[in-house]
């Protein structure tokens, strides 16, 4: 992987795995001082969570790791461009999420890793997402693309009533995005009631459909607490019955609008037993910047250490 340096005209001045684009969208940010020395060292963000995870009605010990990095992705083909230069009009830059997680149940491990991409102008929705969930029984896989005032659904799962889905789905904001707008805009985060497509690893370990669902959105100070004692905000993503589920987001006040931690409750199914209220917690450890792609030497483990990780 190879990171080119961008004007700093260029909106919110892209760090990427891939070189950079030869223009900007139209609705794209005039990136403040502050934006353009943050998105502009040519590293990407990458931040560890200690994690207690809800699975089969019991708390697991695990971690996450959220990684944001800036790349070019195809608007027609809504995939990473890899020579950007060579077809400019095609380019759209984006904000990608990729959110790994790993925990045991038992004896056998999972690990799930979405990735969610945001365009970096302002008035456009998230375009793409896709998880991947695998676990000792087998492999599942979500991927949502916006298609017009919808998204295209392709799902494929080792369990029957789940596996080759292909389906439409009518216009909703995505919950996967609004972590992306969070370190983007959070001012502009929407509030109130919503049609939105809850979270696509929720969804697959709850064995949840993705369709539009009713919710209530709210954006206010957070308290403070295990999330430490700067001024935090707290976003709020609140689902009726059935869901009964609710999903806290915890980030700084100021800029770069950093993720602190997360809060999930729900009913979380425990085979055929009556499902327990639980709530999974991410609490940040360490937060770095680097250019992690050139960082795959066996002398490079020692990243995973500055970061709190297991080996």
């Amino acid at each position: 992987m190879r990171l080119a340096h961008l004007p700093a005209l260029l909106p919110l001045l892209l760090l990427s795995c891939s070189s950079a684009p030869t223009g900007a969208p139209e609705n794209s940010f005039s990136p403040t001082p502050e934006v353009s020395q943050y998105w502009q060292q040519g590293k990407a963000e990458l931040t560890s969570y200690a994690l207690e995870q809800a699975r089969y009605g019991e708390m697991r010990q695990g971690e996450a790791v959220l990684v944001f990095v800036t790349e070019d992705l195809s608007k027609a083909k809504q995939v990473k461009l890899d020579n950007p230069a060579a077809t400019p009009q095609d380019v759209l830059p984006v904000l990608k999420l990729n959110t790994s997680v790993k925990f045991l149940t038992g004896i056998y491990p999972y690990s799930i890793l979405s990735s969610v991409f945001t365009p970096l102008a302002p008035k456009l929705s998230t375009v793409k997402v896709t998880t991947s969930v695998q676990e000792w029984c087998g492999n599942a896989f979500t991927q949502l693309n916006r298609r017009g005032a919808g998204y295209s659904l392709m799902q494929r799962s080792y369990f029957e009533s789940e596996g080759d889905v292909d389906s439409k789905l009518g216009p909703a904001v995505l919950e996967d995005g609004l972590w992306n707008q969070i370190r983007l805009q959070p001012d502009a985060l929407p509030v109130g009631p919503q049609q939105l497509i809850p979270s696509t690893i929720y969804c697959r370990l709850q064995h949840q459909p993705l369709r539009p669902t009713a919710a209530t959105l709210s954006l206010t100070d957070a308290p403070n607490g295990p999330f430490g004692p700067a001024p935090a905000r707290a976003y709020t993503i609140s689902y009726p019955a059935p869901l009964d589920r609710t999903l806290v987001i915890y980030f700084t006040k100021s800029f770069p609008y950093t993720i602190l931690g997360w809060e999930e409750t729900y009913p979380d199914r425990a085979g055929t037993a009556q499902p327990v209220r639980l709530t999974t917690r991410a609490t940040r450890r360490k937060t770095i910047l680097l250019d992690y792609w050139r960082t795959h030497s066996n002398a490079d483990l020692r990243w995973r250490d500055s970061l709190g990780l297991s080996r």
